[in-house]
């Protein structure tokens, strides 16, 4: 008897497709399109800002969730900017990078300033962790920590 690779592939074909129509339809299957960090009703993380500062040291993604025009007038060295105002807009250009990242931390203008919460929740939505520094771009100046002025991160 001879060994057919056409069977083989068929087979494992078959399979890999019937394994994936069950995990979709069963209710019970994982959720590939996710990210397994991210679970539902789990709240949303805030930081210090030391914590915050420690990470970026550790090389985290900050997001800059206030207007383009704060973003260019000072922001923390590296953050990208992710406006709640265009959300939308800014998302489809950093999609790629913030779905290969991990360690995201979202700030805003602080001192009930809910933006950050808001672009957490959102990128929560489309299965991105992200932690929001308390207090926001306030607390970073008041700290000391070096920022960043202009249009590039």
């Amino acid at each position: 008897m001879t060994f057919r690779w056409w069977r083989l592939v068929a087979i494992v074909t078959v399979g890999l497709g019937l394994g994936l129509a069950w995990n979709a339809w069963s209710g019970r299957g994982l959720a590939l399109g996710s990210n397994a960090f991210v679970r539902p009703g789990e709240a949303l993380e805030e930081i210090e800002v030391a914590e915050a500062r420690a990470r970026l040291e550790r090389g985290a993604l900050f997001l800059d969730a206030r207007g383009i025009d704060y973003y260019a007038m000072g922001h923390i060295p590296g953050a990208l900017p992710l406006p709640e105002d265009d959300f939308d807009g800014a998302f489809a250009k950093l999609e790629a990078t913030l779905r290969k990242r991990f360690d995201i931390v979202v700030y805003c203008s602080g001192y009930g300033c809910e933006a950050s919460h808001i672009v957490a929740r959102k990128l929560r939505e489309r299965g991105i962790a992200a932690a929001i520094l308390r207090e926001g771009w306030p607390a970073w100046t008041d700290a000391g920590y070096p920022v960043k002025e202009g249009e590039q991160p």
